[in-house]
């Protein structure tokens, strides 16, 4: 890996951390009532959507559909199964609730990541035909289903409500 591959990966982190910042500073802009500035923080997130699909381009990030399935399955599960594990028990040792809750939370929903990305791949494999349903995200935990919300998020225990529809 050259040096330019290594600035191409560090500055898509950057680009698709400052995304995220800035959409979250644009929601809190809003419920302040400053809606002029919660647009110039959507504005420059678009922006760094931009910078970093051209890093990833530039490092060939996007394979094909099961080369793509292939890094979902092969990222989700280096995540629940080694990343967030020792995140959680760190977050035990430093007494840090609100990490631990927020580490096992996306620990449970990665390996359910994992699992959908497996099966989409099988299914891609064998030529079959997925079934066309929505998935639905809880917005407290990301945990993720198909077909339809459960009443309960059976990983936060958030109401059927907090689930956002993704088509």
């Amino acid at each position: 890996m050259t040096d330019t591959d290594k600035n191409l990966e560090e500055a898509f982190a950057g680009e698709s951390q400052a995304n995220r910042r800035y959409m979250f500073f644009a929601d809190k802009a809003d419920k302040e009532g400053y809606p002029q500035i919660a647009r110039l923080f959507r504005a420059a997130a678009e922006a760094e959507t931009v910078h970093a699909r051209n890093h990833f381009n530039a490092m060939d990030g996007v394979g094909s559909t099961k080369a793509n399935l292939n890094a979902g399955v092969i990222g989700e599960h280096q995540e629940f199964t080694g990343m967030y594990p020792r995140f959680i028990e760190q977050a035990k040792v430093d007494r840090y609730q609100r990490a631990e809750v927020s580490f096992d939370w996306a620990n449970k929903v990665e390996e359910i990541h994992h699992d959908f990305f497996q099966a989409a791949l099988k299914a891609l494999d064998s030529g079959e035909t997925m079934q066309d349903e929505p998935y639905f995200v809880c917005q407290s935990c990301g945990n993720t289903v198909e077909g339809e919300a459960p009443d309960t998020c059976p990983i936060c225990g958030a109401p059927k409500s907090a689930f956002k529809r993704v088509d």
